[in-house]
């Protein structure tokens, strides 16, 4: 009898850029050019999801009371490349075919908060807030132009992104990111997350089942549980669809900070 094959989890860094789909980019952009900034960017605006946010397909992630979800769709960097000017959108698929090896579903979990250009990291990099697909998909399997990305909860649909409206596609924003940084192989370079059409987003709550589907990709799927106190991580978690029957699913961050 064959092994099942390891759950995947990020060898290297994990890297999100900030208001990289166009329907928040348009509803920020008013804001953009108030103090301090007073303009838009010119480069991606990148945040990291630390080691501790990993966590498998099928996991239980423990929330305080609620959390954002985001899906979204990640590059697996096989090969390095050395810092050099943005490439001419003419080269920019190069990068693709050059640097990334996979692509892999990722729901970036974070908690509500008002201040989305300098949210604290106890909001985003909470145990467990980064849920990775089981194993990543080719780069050439996978149509980055054409993707659609639906996150559904409790079986209905909350959210779908599609690749189509990025502000900086995955070739573009790879180039522009390596610009003025290194990514190193094991490293993965996230594509973003969006808002819903009135700037909010989808929303979970301690017993919800989390599925996030794309063509090409096995589901990646994960329940939230509540955090607790001091009595540790949450036993007996039911494994949502896709897990193993009558296993419970892996705990992660169930302990307040």
């Amino acid at each position: 009898m064959t092994a099942p094959a390891a759950r995947w989890r990020p060898a290297g860094t994990v890297y999100g850029p900030l208001l990289n789909a166009r329907r928040e980019h348009a509803l920020w952009a008013p804001k953009m050019a108030e103090p301090p900034y007073k303009a838009a960017p010119q480069a991606p605006v990148l945040y990291v999801k630390t080691a501790n946010t990993f966590a498998p397909d099928g996991a239980a992630v423990a929330v305080p009371d609620a959390a954002w979800i985001g899906p979204t769709l990640g590059l697996v960097i096989g090969d390095s490349a050395s810092n050099q000017p943005p490439a001419p959108a003419s080269q920019a698929p190069a990068a693709i075919e050059n640097i990334v090896s996979a692509c892999v579903l990722l729901n970036d979990l974070s908690l509500p908060h008002a201040s989305y250009y300098r949210p604290a990291i106890r909001f985003r990099n909470r145990d467990g807030f980064l849920v990775c697909g089981a194993q990543p998909v080719p780069a050439g399997d996978v149509d980055l132009g054409a993707l659609k990305i639906e996150a559904r909860v409790n079986g209905a649909l909350a959210q779908t992104l599609d690749l189509a409206t990025l502000v900086r596609d995955a070739a573009t924003l790879l180039a522009d990111v390596n610009a003025f940084m290194t990514l190193r192989p094991g490293d993965v370079l996230m594509l973003g997350t969006d808002c819903l059409d009135d700037g909010s987003r989808p929303l979970v709550r301690p017993g919800d089942q989390v599925e996030i589907r794309a063509a090409g990709f096995a589901p990646l799927c994960h329940t939230v549980v509540g955090e607790s106190s001091d009595a540790g991580p949450p036993q007996g978690a039911r494994a949502p669809s896709g897990g193993s029957a009558g296993a419970a699913a892996t705990s992660v961050g169930a302990r307040s900070s």
